[in-house]
């Protein structure tokens, strides 16, 4: 019996997961709307006067924690921050983006 699985039934997409999840949305522009509940120190405002969350130096959102690349603030997250589903087609898209960012 052979314990290989065949090319064809592997996935075209690698399985995003918690632990898998390489926070790729954690570099994208969020707008806040209407009261989120996200912590003030974590918003600024930015050039047309809409608040977002604030981001590092590199681009990265404030409330990652780099080390263990997950939300610090996950229950008080953004409204879009919920509305980017883990592994939808964005999410995916997103994932690509930085891959060849980093491959160059």
């Amino acid at each position: 019996m052979s314990t290989t699985i065949p090319l064809h039934q592997l996935p075209s997409e690698p399985s995003v997961s918690c632990s898998t999840c390489a926070a790729c949305c954690c570099q994208l522009e969020v707008m806040l709307i209407g009261d989120t509940g996200v912590p003030q120190r974590y918003i600024e405002t930015d050039e047309w006067g809409g608040e977002v969350m604030r981001r590092l130096d590199d681009g990265w959102c404030i409330a990652l924690d780099r080390d263990s690349m997950r939300c610090t603030i996950y229950a008080q997250r953004p409204l879009i921050c919920r509305e980017f589903e883990l592994g939808a087609a964005e999410c995916l898209e997103e994932r690509r983006g930085i891959a060849t960012a980093y491959t160059q």
